[in-house]
């Protein structure tokens, strides 16, 4: 299918950053497939839904997976997509994956965290200094590792797309140090973690799902939220909060997720075209959100928007250490066995400098 493609084309500056990876050659591939493979294959359709909008990160590395898929299945798995929650929030659509009753789709690593409690190592608070160290634990042997413990709990980990670094914005004042959120009223996601570092902040933390928080904001109920920049672009934020602090608090990544009973309907070879269009998708999607992040701040500005570029990260750093007190056992090895890859991969950049 290719319905949702136009939503994509319909902004300029996405059609302009997509010419120029073309141009650079940063376009993935489509996956090989032998028409063999998919010649006595009965046509299956899987429907993929995420909760953000057309114009989201999430959108973009679904109608890219929807793009490679058909194309390495000769059209034999059809994807159709649903976004904007309209099958239900992300626990929601968790919990339809696993009895079967929405086949997969994007979603936050936060939620998915709450399924397999492991997973929400990823987002401890400036775990990660940068994109690239985020992907090299991710792409590599811990975060396969991770994907594959959602079979426990009947769910297929393909792929972690991101929602990327996670930034403070609120409605009633700028943020530069921990003491200017005392007291805020922030929206975080339904998960410990998150919920924890914006209490040792000193904000009044409140878990709750994206949808509701929307409303949440437009009625003055919370003060603020926190998310990636694309996220507050796309959903146009500016509109409730008047002030953004590039905290950079948290690397979230996201999750390509199957159910597990959509998963095994699949032939093998259909399964392996998905999950190699699923990897691409996730990196077609970083190299997008890396591609828009200054064009959207520029015009979060031009919209009115007090951006806070430079806040006191150690000060930050210093209030959440109580988080790795409290949360650094529980995810067992997987910690040390991150700063561990962190540190390697450190000194073998210096050495190579």
């Amino acid at each position: 299918m290719t319905r949702h493609l136009a939503s994509r084309r319909s902004s300029p500056f996405a059609l302009a950053t997509l010419t120029a990876a073309i141009a650079a050659g940063s376009v993935l591939a489509t996956p090989v497939a032998l028409a063999d493979d998919f010649a006595d294959m009965d046509p299956i359709t899987l429907r993929l839904a995420h909760v953000v909008n057309e114009q989201d990160g999430f959108h973009l590395a679904a109608t890219k997976f929807e793009e490679l898929v058909e194309a390495g299945t000769d059209g034999k798995v059809d994807v159709e997509i649903f976004p904007n929650a309209t099958l239900g929030d992300e626990r929601t659509l968790l919990e339809g994956m696993q009895i079967g009753t929405v086949d997969m789709g994007v979603i936050t690593n936060g939620p998915v965290a709450n399924f397999v409690e492991p997973m929400a190592v990823f987002e401890l608070p400036f775990l990660f200094a940068s994109p690239e160290e985020a992907y090299s634990v991710l792409d590599g042997p811990i975060g396969k590792e991770l994907l594959d413990k959602l079979a426990d709990v009947n769910l297929k980990g393909l792929a972690y797309a991101e929602r990327g670094f996670r930034n403070l914005t609120n409605s009633e004042r700028p943020v530069k140090t921990p003491e200017d959120i005392e007291g805020l009223r922030i929206r975080v996601m339904e998960n410990p973690v998150y919920v924890d570092t914006f209490r040792e902040l000193g904000a009044n933390a409140v878990p709750m799902a994206w949808t509701e928080a929307l409303t949440a904001m437009q009625q003055g109920t919370i003060d603020g939220q926190e998310n990636p920049i694309n996220v507050v672009h796309s959903f146009k934020l500016n509109e409730t909060q008047d002030y953004m602090t590039l905290s950079r608090h948290t690397y979230a990544p996201a999750i390509f997720v199957m159910g597990m009973p959509s998963w095994q309907k699949l032939p093998e070879a259909a399964q392996e075209v998905v999950a190699s269009a699923a990897q691409q998708a996730a990196e077609y999607e970083r190299e997008q959100n890396a591609a828009m992040a200054e064009q959207q701040l520029a015009e979060l500005r031009e919209a009115g928007m007090t951006i806070e570029e430079s806040p006191d990260i150690a000060a930050f750093q210093q209030a959440v250490t109580p988080v790795y007190e409290t949360y650094g056992d529980q995810f067992g090895d997987y910690l040390p066995r991150i700063q561990e890859a962190l540190g390697q991969s450190a000194q073998a950049q210096q050495e190579s400098n």
